[in-house]
Formats: C-alpha cells, structure tokens, sequence
C-alpha cells in the first residue's frame, strides 16, 4: 500500500518505519528544508531503542522516503500522527486532500484531538466517494513503541465504513497475528475510549501515591498495602506504584483534555484535581531533603539519579527532576545529575549553568554529594555497590522518589533512607 504520513511525532516515526518494513511504500509529510531524516527526528525521538536503526534502514531501501504536501495529494491513504495542539492544521490537510481527491480516500487519524473531532474531519470529505475519515487509538509508550506497534494487545479502531475497515484491517495485518481483541464502534466511542483509559491510569497513580502520603502520616508501609490491593483481582498492580509523579507531554496532554471536558460538560474537577496534586507530588522529593537539613541546603552538593520523566527516555517532558533541580539551585545547591539518555537534553537546558552538572557515569555523580535524589527508575539504579555509595558520599543520605532501594538493607549500611510511603 501506499500511505503518506503527516506529523513529527514519536508516532507518526514508528509508524512510518514499521509500515515501511512490512512492505508498503511510505511517505512522510515534509515541507522543511531539512531532509535528513536523522535531523528531523530529534534528540527524544532518535533515543527510542531501535527506532533510528529502522528510519535509516528504510530509508536506504527506499520504501521510506520524504515528500512534501503537494506531492502527498496523489496517495489515498493518509495517517495523522500530529500533536493533539495540531487540530486546525488537521482540517487544512484533509480539506486539501478532499478537494484534489476525486476517487476514494482514507483519512487514518491517530491523533488525539478531542471526542468528535474526526467527526469534524469527515465532514470536510466527500462520504458518498468513500473518502471516509476513521480513529485509530495509539497505543504506543515512550521506550516501548516499536513493540507496542508490532506486538499489540488490543487495538482500538472507530469507524463504521466496510471498505475502510478493511483497509485498516489489511494494512494492520503483519501486527495482529497474535492480537488478542478488535474492537470496532464509532469515532466518537473510539476517542472517547482512549481519553478514558487515559484518565483511568492517571487516577490510579495519583491515588496510589495520595495513599503513599497518607501512609507516612500513619507510619505503615504502603509496599504491604499495595501488594494488599494488588492481590485482589478487582484491581491488580498495574499501575499502583508509588512515585514522585508522572510526566510525558502525550499522556499529560491526553488527561488535560479528558479534564477539560468533564469540566466543560459535566462541572467535574476530578481529574483537574490529581493534575494538580500530580504537580505537587513532583515536588516531594525536594520536600524531603528539605526537611533534612532543617530548611536549609545552601552550598551543599545534591546528586540525582534519573532526570527522564520514565525510563526508557531522553524526554524531560513534565519531569519531575526539573522541578527538583529548580528548587535545589534556587536554594543555592549545586545538582549533580546522572540519567542513562536525558544528559544532552539537561545540557541544552542547563548547560554552562555553575550549580548544575552532568556526570555519564552515575558514581561520579555522588563525589562529596550530601545527599542521593532517585528521580527515575531506570534498571540501573535498582542494584547499586554501596560500598562505593558510602566511598563517594559526604553525607548517606538517600531521597528514593521511585522506591527502588531496600529501606531495612540500606539503614542496616549506615543510610538515612527516605522513600514514598515507606
């Protein structure tokens, strides 16, 4: 098949790639002078394990190529893999595409715009030609994409057309050997779904990490009640870990506009309100060391470990190691900061800054620190030598934002150990 893509995102890279590789000839949408595609990915987008292998790879056998928007008019199948802020330049590109379409044509819309917005699509196109605008969820995660889009569990497709679901069905075809559902129902419904489970898993994190406050006020360990309610079938883990907060600019998007419209339709500040406790609990980490050392960290030297908002990725996106690193040099701290693929991008923010600094290798960072932030939970963090901790450390103090350490092993060494909930 022939398909162009139009959008930057990490999605529309994935797909452009696996697409590519399954045998169809892909195009994506790009009017920029830039035409190296290494360029054009950016620094998050290249870390995804295997994605920037796949995009050269493709490239250089050439069923993956650039185009630009004139020359896209001649596909019939188009995907919209574009940022949920990128509404009204949807509308123009399938306008466009209607009017120089006279035969049918499919519309693939993968981004989250908003419940109705394909709807909006479809109604700059010509229903009777069968140029047909359908909602297929994304269901991809930062660190995980390329098997997320390969090895899917369950796929989610709003439209209500037989030939385009066909065509979907077919152009899906080499990822769904092993699918365990298709669920087809209405754009509207397939919109609405994805903004739901989306809202979903923001209130279980911010309801297991309200616990996990609630829990050190009342000295029991939140690890014993998690794995109480995890035992239940009703809930399950998934998801029921407490942290210092949950960040990613998609998935932050996402519940914002879930938020949004229960707000708008029905005057519910739910989801506002874990958006806002979410912004606090990014704080708590700080709060912490604050604590510590009696309101006072001025010319103390910080480590953190982890500045990625998830493992996984480059991405700083709603992390909550900038608020950390804010408040420690705010405070006149020096932060010295390890993370396994997010360096270059704390340099771009911070680079030349006096009272932050970047370490590759992640005792470094500890040298004369008085105290080891954990912000991310990366595998590597999870096992650490301690005796080279207590070697590197002034003071052995540790703040674990992620709960990743033994707090009984580490208090048995000599550590002043503070976790979430614990």
């Amino acid at each position: 098949m022939k398909i162009a893509i139009w959008g930057q995102e990490l999605t529309a890279w994935v797909a452009a790639g696996t697409l590519a590789h399954a045998g169809n000839d892909v195009r994506i949408v790009n009017d920029s002078t830039v035409q190296d595609p290494i360029l054009r990915m950016g620094t998050n987008i290249l870390n995804e394990p295997g994605l920037k292998d796949l995009i050269c790879d493709e490239f250089a056998k050439g069923r993956l190529q650039f185009t630009t928007s004139g020359g896209a008019t001649q596909f019939d199948i188009h995907m919209l893999c574009m940022n949920p802020s990128e509404f009204d330049a949807a509308k123009q590109i399938v306008s466009k595409l209607g009017k120089f379409t006279q035969n049918k044509l499919l519309i693939i819309n993968q981004s989250l715009f908003g419940v109705g917005c394909t709807d909006e699509l479809q109604g700059l196109l010509k229903k009777e030609n069968n140029q047909i605008a359908a909602f297929l969820t994304e269901n991809i995660a930062e660190g995980e994409a390329l098997n997320n889009m390969r090895h899917p569990k369950a796929i989610t497709l709003g439209c209500d057309n037989p030939w385009a679901n066909m065509m979907i069905e077919s152009l899906l075809r080499p990822f769904t050997r092993q699918l365990d559902q298709m669920l087809i129902m209405s754009t509207r419904e397939a919109e609405f779904a994805k903004m739901a489970t989306t809202g979903m898993l923001a209130l279980r994190i911010g309801y297991i990490n309200e616990l996990a406050n609630l829990a050190e006020q009342l000295d029991v360990n939140i690890d014993v009640i998690r794995q109480s309610m995890g035992a239940d079938p009703r809930i399950g883990h998934h998801y029921l870990s407490p942290g210092c907060g949950f960040g990613g600019n998609s998935f932050s998007q996402s519940i914002k506009g879930l938020a949004d419209l229960l707000s708008e339709k029905r005057n519910s500040q739910l989801l506002d309100t874990v958006l806002r406790e979410n912004e606090k609990q990014k704080e708590q980490c700080f709060r912490k060391l604050w604590r510590h050392y009696k309101a006072d960290i001025s010319g103390l030297q910080i480590a953190v470990w982890g500045a990625s908002f998830k493992p996984g990725s480059s991405s700083l996106d709603g992390a909550p190691s900038l608020k950390v690193i804010e408040a420690i040099i705010a405070q006149g701290a020096t932060v010295r900061i390890h993370d396994p693929e997010a360096l270059d991008n704390i340099e771009r923010l911070y680079g030349g800054h006096p009272q932050v600094i970047t370490c590759k290798d992640k005792y470094e960072a500890l040298a004369n620190t008085d105290a080891l932030l954990i912000l991310t939970e990366w595998d590597e963090y999870w096992s650490p030598d301690y005796e080279a901790l207590l070697e590197q450390m002034h003071q052995p103090v540790i703040v674990d934002g992620r709960n990743v350490l033994s707090r009984d092993l580490l208090e048995s060494l000599g550590f002043t150990y503070y976790g979430i909930g614990r």
